[in-house]
């Protein structure tokens, strides 16, 4: 089985009710990321600033996730605005539709997750730059110098990240340099990383540097050596985008999260809109309980079909956004559902007429927030790593649809609007979101896991505001996903499920079995309101979550 895809980080800060007092918190993939993000915060640094320091330490301490050879989402929520950051990957140009068939038009999916040809060119350097260059207000230097010092003198390596980089050392089999930078670490051990040391220091005098200077000269030579296609010229082009953030209202809260060609945003609300348009069929029905299940994969069947037919990368086709939201569009699917047994695929069409990641959120003292994703894709992205820079690069050209209606490696389907094209972003399932209460954060939440981060990311909210969850249980909660073409298929985490639940959902018709890529995520929330706030990291993975001051 692949290795598990990491997704998660997130901070949080926010003014409390108490005037004058400083009330923050923070939720992180590990403690070093933690600890790095609080002293920013502690030492003056506003929202952005802690996303910018811990991104660039969880490159160095999850390097499962944490990445500078990948990309991402940032959902801001600045000075009383909205705004959001685009810095996914983006097919080199030498990409080809059919790059990953073979003579006989078969999808060769291995070379799509394994070794040069499975990267992007990456976009999180430029990204973080980007979002300092607005926003931040610490100097850049010293917003990477922790994670310089943790590479260059080490830190203790997790038993989750030694056994992590075991599995893909199998996985990968000799097929990239991935084992002569991380076949040999164990848990508790001081790993050091002095090539990355020495790159992080470059982009630290000088973040352009990664994409003209000496760090690009050295990760096109590790593509030319890979049979990558990622060229100099690619790099000196690429831009991260600043978006207009998707954003909807739901009971009082206005849910700001990712636009195309993230589809995370348009299922997340597409699902929170369909739950209350169904709102008769869900009532006193039980958390988790076997019609609850059967009631959330009716919706999500039909949130898949839009997703598979609708949506790709805004700057090569037109999204149907507004309609894909529209409530009464939404009203009408929700009708749709059969309350009593599951919709067969063949009966679930597109419905409109005529679509290992690391998650960070932040809300500082001002009641500026931000929600941060990026990504290598799979634990350790490509297996690649750029020989004398010591990052590894992702593998996120298998988010594209290689080939019409064959699976992605998590099971989903797309159609021309998300084909190869050289320059194209590839479809997202990143779901960074932020829940605003009269213009004021409210809610962070965000996770990793594929296709099953918006499930994950909706299941957790109705943990909060159906069920009266605190953040810690929300994210903590037994969760599951269906997804289309597999209607029979309900997936949950890689726990024991109580039996009679299994046994009432086959009945129905469904298959019940553990999710095949891992935990359905690693949620981390969290919760402002009145004054008080609370941080939740999901038991599930190594995660801190801490509170200031």
């Amino acid at each position: 089985m692949l290795p598990l895809l990491r997704l998660t980080l997130l901070v949080i800060l926010c003014i409390a009710s108490v005037p004058r007092t400083l009330v923050a918190a923070v939720a992180m993939p590990d403690r070093f990321s933690a600890e790095v993000a609080r002293q920013v915060l502690q030492d003056g640094g506003n929202a952005v600033d802690a996303a910018v320091a811990a991104g660039f330490t969880l490159a160095v301490t999850y390097p499962e996730a944490g990445n500078i050879g990948g990309g991402g989402f940032m959902t801001l929520y600045m000075d009383g605005e909205p705004a959001f950051l685009d810095f996914r990957e983006k097919a080199p140009g030498k990409a080809e539709r059919d790059m990953f068939l073979d003579e006989g038009g078969n999808f060769v999916q291995r070379d799509s997750l394994v070794g040069g040809r499975a990267s992007g060119v990456p976009g999180t350097v430029r990204g973080l730059w980007a979002a300092h260059q607005r926003f931040g207000s610490l100097p850049w230097a010293r917003l990477l110098q922790p994670a310089i010092t943790l590479a260059a003198d080490g830190f203790e390596v997790h038993p989750d990240l030694a056994s992590a980089a075991r599995d893909t050392l199998a996985e990968i089999n000799g097929d990239t340099n991935f084992a002569a930078y991380f076949g040999n670490i164990t848990a508790g051990q001081t790993f050091r990383q002095p090539e990355l040391a020495a790159t992080l220091k470059r982009i630290a005098a000088d973040p352009g540097e990664f994409y003209t200077g000496e760090t690009a000269r050295l990760l096109v030579a590790q593509m030319n050596r890979a049979g990558g296609l990622i060229s100099a010229a690619d790099l000196e082009a690429y831009e991260a985008v600043w978006r207009a953030p998707l954003s909807a209202s739901w009971r009082g809260y206005t849910v700001i999260t990712a636009p195309p060609h993230s589809s995370g945003g348009i299922g997340l609300i597409q699902l929170l809109t369909m739950r209350d348009h169904a709102d008769a069929l869900f009532r006193d029905v039980w958390h988790n309980s076997p019609r609850y299940l059967h009631l959330l994969a009716e919706i999500e069947k039909r949130v898949f079909a839009d997703r598979a037919e609708y949506l790709g990368d805004p700057d090569f086709i037109d999204n149907p956004v507004a309609q894909l939201i529209d409530p009464a569009y939404l009203k009408r699917r929700a009708a749709e559902i059969n309350p009593d047994k599951l919709s067969p695929a063949d009966s679930v069409a597109p419905g409109l007429e005529s679509t290992d990641t690391t998650h960070l959120s932040i809300v500082d003292g001002n009641n500026n927030a931000v929600s941060l994703t990026y990504t290598l894709n799979w634990d350790f992205g490509s297996g690649v790593v750029v020989e004398g820079a010591g990052f590894l690069m992702n593998n996120e050209m298998d988010d594209f649809s290689a080939k019409v209606g064959v699976r992605n490696e998590f099971g989903v389907i797309g159609n021309e609007k998300n084909a190869i094209a050289p320059h194209k972003r590839m479809l997202s399932s990143m779901t960074p979101t932020i829940l605003l209460k009269d213009n004021v954060p409210a809610l962070v939440v965000g996770t990793p896991g594929g296709s099953t981060i918006f499930t994950s990311v909706f299941q957790s909210i109705l943990n909060v505001y159906d069920y009266g969850m605190s953040p810690q249980d929300a994210v903590n909660a037994t969760r599951y996903h269906h997804q289309l073409p597999d209607a029979t298929v309900i997936r949950h985490d890689q726990r024991e499920i109580p039996a009679e639940t299994r046994s009432a959902l086959e009945t129905m018709g469904y298959q019940v079995v553990p999710n095949s890529w891992g935990n359905l995520g690693d949620v981390k929330m969290i919760k402002i309101d009145n004054g008080k706030i609370e941080a939740a990291a999901d038991n599930r993975a190594r995660g801190v979550a801490l509170t200031l001051p």
